[in-house]
């Protein structure tokens, strides 16, 4: 299990920023294909999207970051553990 563990904690570290530039390229194609009446609002809509997810792929690193030293090798099992 602790190997499966570290695996996907590597998955984790190498989706983060994969994710984040899949975003910024899907935004960039968004905003340069938008009219120009409607090219604020796609800007608007991409920049509140970005600024949601970035901390999220930052969380999913961090993860798998604790994921490979092995932080998650035991858990507490009551609460007399922690």
């Amino acid at each position: 299990m602790n190997t499966i563990k570290k695996l996907a904690g590597y998955i984790w570290m190498l989706m983060s920023p994969i994710l984040i530039l899949f975003l910024v390229f899907e935004a960039n194609q968004k905003i340069s294909t938008a009219t120009e009446a409607a090219k604020s609002n796609v800007i608007l809509q991409w920049v509140i999207i970005l600024l949601i997810f970035t901390p999220i792929c930052v969380g999913f690193f961090i993860f798998g970051k604790y994921a490979i030293a092995g932080e998650y090798n035991h858990l507490p099992e009551s609460s007399e553990e922690l």
